[in-house]
């Protein structure tokens, strides 16, 4: 990765590039970019608590930002379909992380911001998707992202349904942990969750 190249800070013109496509879709798609702007959100205090440098920081805020931007191709209907979907709409719904890694690696980002975006649904143990990869192809950034995903799909209402409560996310990334995630990431996650809702506590007292 370049060093002064890959700095976003010094090459304002990506992030403007983020921002013009998380406008285009939420021309189409009101929910998504919502949904991403939380992950990434979540995504960077978790690695500021893992300790990673200010610039992969920066790149892996731009690619939650967009990572699910293959949603785009997938009618939304289905999206916001609520109850069980059937197996050719899981199938179709999977193909928008293969979708946006195509958009996003078309762009001549000089970090590794469509790869990240490739990974976010692989999981450790070679179980997720779109490739099936395993632990050793798997950037931090993704699994940091995989986490923030999950954390946030769960505790956050969703056009098919309401939140399901923080409890509940954090009790799946736990199951998780070790297996399908990184356990340093999840605990780096249940440590910033904690944090704020002291800080929270602390807030309304």
């Amino acid at each position: 990765m370049p060093d002064s190249d890959s700095n976003p800070h010094q090459n304002p013109i990506y992030q403007e590039i983020i921002d013009a496509l998380v406008a285009m879709h939420r021309f189409t798609d009101g929910y998504t970019p919502s949904h991403e702007d939380c992950t990434a959100t979540l995504c960077v205090k978790i690695a500021t608590q893992l300790g990673l440098p200010r610039e992969r920081i920066d790149v892996l805020r731009m690619a939650a930002q967009v990572h699910d931007i293959g949603k785009a191709r997938i009618p939304l209907a289905l999206l916001t379909q609520p109850g069980r979907i059937t197996d050719e709409q899981y199938a179709l719904l999977k193909t928008h992380v293969q979708a946006g890694y195509d958009i996003l690696s078309k762009i001549g980002f000089p970090f590794n911001l469509a790869e990240i975006v490739w990974c976010h649904h692989e999981y450790l143990d070679g179980s997720g998707y779109p490739r099936g990869v395993t632990a050793e192809s798997i950037p931090l950034e993704s699994r940091i992202l995989t986490v923030s995903d999950i954390v946030e799909s769960i505790s956050a209402d969703r056009p098919y349904r309401k939140s399901l409560g923080m409890a509940v996310a954090l009790d799946e990334i736990r199951r998780l942990s070790g297996t399908r995630l990184d356990p340093r990431v999840v605990d780096a996650c249940l440590r910033v969750v904690a944090q704020d809702a002291a800080g929270n506590r602390s807030a309304a007292a």
